[in-house]
């Protein structure tokens, strides 16, 4: 069994290659992508067993998604809904600093994700299970499978890390703050950025991340870690804090940054490393994935950081 157990939606992922909106855009790259799913390659690359749960429908996106995931190294099990369709993102670059996602996911086969499809067995021998914000906030029985797949854990033994990753767009209306705290509550570690921590604990006060994490390990969770971008990052662990600056860079695409620092900061963990070592593998993996196009296509292996220190542009 895997050391780390994911589970969520990944969909079809259709990036245009051309500056503009899906009207003028004439070229496209095909691809996946999902958050789950990323951290899940990020954490393999990086050496450490890994398992992802998911659901796609009876079509070619889905054996895409299959295929891509399962080729990275990933323990994949996948269930197949033959009643729905495999959701799909599109992603345009409105201009050359700008750009828009839009999520065809409403009744994909992703979102109808249950409690059944995680077995006990699965969560019982994981070192560490990691839960979503994005996968509690796609249906009913998405948000039941997230609270089910943490009880259980919590059950036996199993570390619980928490990812807020909010998407604003999944919630049109309604207030998903009462869900990520109770979430949170059960957690062991929590991941947030600046705006998600103020989310989380319903303040527009805006604090250090120290602050925020701080505050938001009142809640119950041992381990709280701010991720705060170009601005570096710092947690909490009980009595101990630390902070990191973020690895200079020129950014090609920071889509799945965040998703690289969760896979850096689990692997050093689970390599028993300590907190600042922690927040610099992830503050590294979350450095390295920026650097390339794609959603997990750039995420690192780790004979790859040496690279953020290199002036040499050629390796012979």
């Amino acid at each position: 069994m895997a050391s780390v157990l994911t589970f969520g939606e990944t969909m079809g992922l259709v990036r245009g290659d051309d500056l503009g909106g899906w009207e003028t855009v004439s070229r496209a790259t095909v691809g996946i992508g999902g958050a789950d799913s990323n951290v899940a390659i990020g954490l393999t690359r990086l050496g450490v067993e890994t398992a992802w749960v998911g659901r796609v429908g009876d079509d070619a996106l889905g054996r895409r998604v299959e295929r891509e995931i399962r080729g990275e190294g990933v323990r994949t099990r996948v269930v197949v809904d033959a009643a729905r369709a495999t959701g799909l993102m599109l992603k345009e670059r409105r201009t050359a600093r700008h750009g828009r996602v839009t999520f065809y996911r409403r009744e994909s086969a992703g979102s109808a994700i249950a409690p059944s499809d995680i077995s006990s067995d699965e969560i019982a021998a994981s070192r560490v299970v990691l839960v979503n914000g994005v996968t509690a906030s796609l249906s009913a029985t998405a948000r039941a499978t997230v609270l089910s797949v943490v009880e259980r854990a919590r059950d036996h033994g199993v570390l619980v890390a928490f990812d807020i990753n909010h998407r604003p767009s999944m919630w049109p209306e309604g207030d998903p703050r009462r869900l990520y705290e109770q979430i949170a509550k059960s957690s062991d570690i929590v991941f947030a950025g600046d705006d998600e921590a103020r989310l989380l604990l319903g303040s527009a006060q805006t604090l250090a991340p120290l602050q925020y994490a701080n505050a938001i390990a009142t809640l119950g969770p041992t381990q709280v870690v701010i991720k705060s971008g170009a601005a570096g990052a710092g947690a909490q662990e009980g009595t101990l804090t630390a902070s990191v600056p973020a690895v200079p860079i020129d950014p090609v695409d920071t889509v799945g940054a965040g998703d690289a620092f969760v896979a850096g900061y689990l692997a050093a963990l689970l390599d028993g490393a300590s907190l600042p070592e922690r927040l610099t593998l992830g503050a590294q993996c979350g450095a390295f994935a920026c650097l390339g196009p794609g959603d997990w296509e750039s995420l690192p292996r780790r004979s790859d950081l040496a690279l953020l220190d290199s002036a040499d542009p050629v390796q012979r």
